[in-house]
């Protein structure tokens, strides 16, 4: 009796699965310069967790940790033998494509009680499960392929739980557990309703950002912009409003027409300086990835440091940045946060509403910025990495001065100025007019 009862309260929970907490299942696409998608980052940048989805899959998004799949399909690719005298179940699936395969076993609380990621051959293939009496939901998922099965298992161990790979040979006996799988395989991500999400997507050269709160199953598209220096460095690029901008500080060292940049090393030469030039921030080797260049302004008025197609924004291309997110915030965050970056490249703060205040609240535009800190234009001096970042506009203010835009780890705001067209300061392009 005791049996039988275990029995029918199991089926009821396993057929309650699909219902189990939030899923919402996230489809990429893209349209511009590329209509493929090779893989997109997913940062969740509330709960400062973040996922690889590679091309084929989808995004998961569920209120588990561990959630399970949902199914999607009809086509039986995947059976479960449950657990006989020997007390191990039999899982067999059959891999669309070589690759890297995770096969994880959940109960049906969500928790991950087994777990194995190994290559795998395309062809059929046969896991061994070692696990306690109980319903288990088994996910697969590999290259372009994902499977959930059930298992009940009647009989088990009592040791440590496990999963073994067994071969390519089925079992002669028992009957399998028949499942449902889907066409493209599954990333899944923890999500709480109304968690910031920031997708980098990936399509050969070109990378774009796309911010999001999803509230339901949807398809996001990236629109691919080429942005690419005369270097061959090729930028990430994010659209705010109207506004196509770059999302990493420019590093090129040619001018669009491949000729090169005069490099200043000397503090005395480059406070002397009154014609083009750039450096590092002390050393490339440390902060070029990451920071970017440092030019003054006379290298920005010349027209052509920018990849083409692309120009270093006006005094008011910068407004029209600000305005816009501004007035697109509500009263939860302000301007300055929305547009610098969520890591730990900024020095933490404990001021509430600064940008080194809880930096997980950052970058709810993609904007990205970061604190690239500056090159004095009087002595030629590094100040500020880590602390301040500083941006070039392309309009002048008179023969000595042009303007600027800057934020600070313990600032609220994104301020205006003007500064000595000596300087050295980092460069952010937005795309011309299409």
């Amino acid at each position: 009796m005791k049996t039988t009862t275990f029995f029918v309260l199991s089926l009821l929970l396993v057929a309650s699965l699909p219902c189990f907490g939030l899923n919402y299942i996230i489809t990429f696409t893209g349209t511009g310069a590329s209509s493929s998608v090779d893989s997109v980052i997913v940062q969740n940048l509330t709960k400062g967790i973040s996922v690889t989805v590679p091309a084929g899959n989808v995004l998961n998004l569920s209120d588990v940790p561990t959630a399970i799949d949902p199914l999607s399909a009809n086509d039986e690719t995947i059976r479960v033998y449950p657990a006989s005298v020997g007390g191990k179940s039999i899982v067999s699936f059959f891999s669309k494509q070589a690759g890297s395969t995770q096969l994880n076993a959940f109960s049906l609380d969500g928790r991950k009680v087994a777990g194995i990621s190994t290559d795998l051959q395309a062809g059929s293939n046969t896991f061994e499960l070692t696990l306690p009496k109980g319903v288990y939901v088994i996910q697969v998922t590999g290259k372009e392929y994902a499977y959930t099965a059930k298992v009940l298992n009647q009989t088990g161990t009592q040791g440590k739980s496990g999963i073994a790979y067994a071969g390519t040979e089925k079992p002669a006996s028992s009957s399998p557990q028949k499942s449902k799988s889907s066409t493209l395989g599954t990333t899944t991500m923890a999500y709480t309703a109304g968690d910031q999400l920031l997708y980098t997507s990936v399509s050969g050269n070109y990378s774009t950002i796309v911010t999001d709160v999803p509230t339901g199953s949807k398809t996001t598209n990236f629109n691919f912009a080429a942005c690419t220096d005369a270097d061959g460095n090729n930028y990430t690029v994010v659209t705010i409003g109207t506004q196509t901008w770059m999302a990493e500080n420019l590093k090129t060292t040619q001018y669009n027409d491949a000729t090169a940049i005069p490099l200043v090393t000397d503090n005395t030469d480059w406070a002397n300086l009154t014609t083009p030039g750039y450096c590092w921030y002390n050393d490339s080797t440390t902060y070029k990835d990451t920071y970017g260049a440092l030019y003054n302004w006379y290298t920005v008025n010349t027209g052509k440091l920018v990849p083409k197609g692309w120009h270093v924004p006006t005094d008011a291309e910068w407004t029209t940045l600000t305005d816009y997110v501004t007035a697109n915030l509500g009263t939860s965050l302000n301007v300055a946060k929305a547009l610098a970056a969520a890591t730990t490249d900024w020095t933490t703060y404990s001021a509430t509403g600064t940008v080194g205040c809880n930096l997980t609240l950052n970058n709810s535009t993609g904007f990205s910025a970061l604190p690239g800190g500056n090159c004095s234009g009087s002595g030629g001096t590094f100040n500020g990495v880590g602390y301040n970042g500083y941006w070039w506009s392309s309009t002048e203010g008179n023969t000595f001065y042009a303007w600027y835009r800057i934020m600070v780890y313990d600032y609220s705001t994104v301020d205006r100025g003007y500064a000595s067209k000596q300087s050295g300061f980092s460069v952010r392009c937005v795309r011309d007019s299409q």
